[in-house]
């Protein structure tokens, strides 16, 4: 087996292999994640600590090392020799330093790319004002979904963009908007520092990296109703959920409030999972689930009616919202996944093999006419 030189000699693999993410680990060969499976390379392990740190301490940013030994992590982007960007988390576990790194790749990418249905770009073009959501599990494809819209206005409107994320994953190159894009640790101490100060800053847009806390998402709820269009991206399964998440970040005696204040600023929620697909040149595809908000979700959400959402969201296909079996429907019609691959990811199996049925059925329809 080969010897590791140099963290950088490990991102170019992942670049040859195609792999989505690294894993480093004292005592273990690195692992590569690709098309979701994780792989070993023919490399040596990482025998000790002391191997470990001498590949990763000098890609930490200044002021950094020391974070990390108060606090057991670190978030913060590094962009190596080749064409990449990564985001790499640099922990401790049992003592021991631990890294993993996200790939993300240098061109920003469109929702074509991502595969992604054209409500997107629709709700994307028509909200100039509000909060617009992106929900899903870690590995979903928040980022490049949010990075996709982000740049659709980058292109097409004269605003200014303000992002602010931990860290930065995508470089995006001012066209006909102007942009300042800040990192969490390098560029200011923290998201409640970056919001007090975000809205001092004449922004048109703000994208905030992840919705973690109360303070970020009242911060965004706020700038959302003062007229600001605001991304953000929030770590749950579906749209419904989505909800149930914000209210968690705050007190109940303030429940009524943020319910309020969500059915006068949400515009959307896009929640997606990834899905591997048919075709390894494609790798993983997304299921969505979409959101609008409309006069009757706006009533159920500030009645505090979630659980009707999901039907509300079945509804209104016409409208452009979608639910995850119409999504999967769609995936297994277009042969980009396996009926079996959508059966694992259905929230109700049930729905889809009926919704499935639908289509041999219609299908044998069609062959009878002929």
């Amino acid at each position: 087996m080969a010897k590791i030189e140099s963290i950088d000699k490990l991102l170019l693999a992942m670049e040859k292999y195609g792999a989505s993410d690294l894993h480093l680990k004292v005592g273990y060969q690195p692992y590569f994640r690709v098309a979701g499976s994780l792989r070993r390379p023919d490399v040596d392990a990482i025998r000790t600590n002391e191997e470990m740190m001498a590949l990763v301490m000098p890609i930490i940013p200044e002021g950094r090392a020391e974070v990390l030994e108060e606090k057991g992590g670190i978030d913060f982007s590094y962009k190596g020799i080749g064409s990449d960007r990564f985001r790499v988390n640099v922990y401790h576990a049992m003592g021991e330093t631990h890294a993993a790194f996200r790939r993300v790749q240098s061109e920003i990418p469109d929702f074509e790319t991502l595969h992604l249905p054209d409500i997107y770009r629709k709700a994307t073009e028509r909200t100039h004002e509000g909060l617009l959501l992106v929900s899903g599990v870690t590995g979903s494809g928040k980022s490049s979904t949010l990075a996709a819209m982000v740049n659709l206005i980058n292109h097409t409107r004269a605003v200014h963009i303000i992002t602010i994320e931990d860290p930065i994953e995508y470089s995006f190159k001012a066209e006909k908007a102007i942009i300042s894009q800040r990192e969490i640790g390098i560029d200011v101490t923290d998201f409640p520092r970056a919001l007090k100060q975000v809205v001092r800053q004449d922004p048109d847009v703000i994208f905030i990296g992840e919705l973690r806390d109360e303070q970020t998402m009242l911060a965004a709820i706020q700038a959302a109703e003062t007229g600001h269009l605001v991304f953000g991206t929030i770590h749950c399964a579906d749209a419904p959920q989505a909800l149930s998440r914000i209210l968690e970040f705050f007190p109940k005696n303030q429940h009524e409030f943020i319910r309020s204040s969500l059915a006068n600023s949400l515009k959307g929620i896009f929640a997606q999972r990834l899905l591997p697909a048919i075709d390894e040149k494609v790798s993983r595809v997304p299921a969505t689930e979409v959101l609008l908000i409309n006069p009757t979700a706006r009533e159920k959400i500030r009645r505090g009616e979630d659980e009707d959402l999901g039907d509300l969201i079945g509804a209104c296909a016409e409208d452009g919202m979608r639910t995850f079996t119409h999504s999967l429907t769609e995936l297994v019609n277009a042969e980009f996944v396996t009926r079996d691959i959508a059966m694992q990811f259905a929230p109700n199996a049930d729905a889809l093999a009926s919704s499935l049925r639908g289509i041999v059925s219609r299908a044998s329809g069609l062959v009878g006419r002929r």
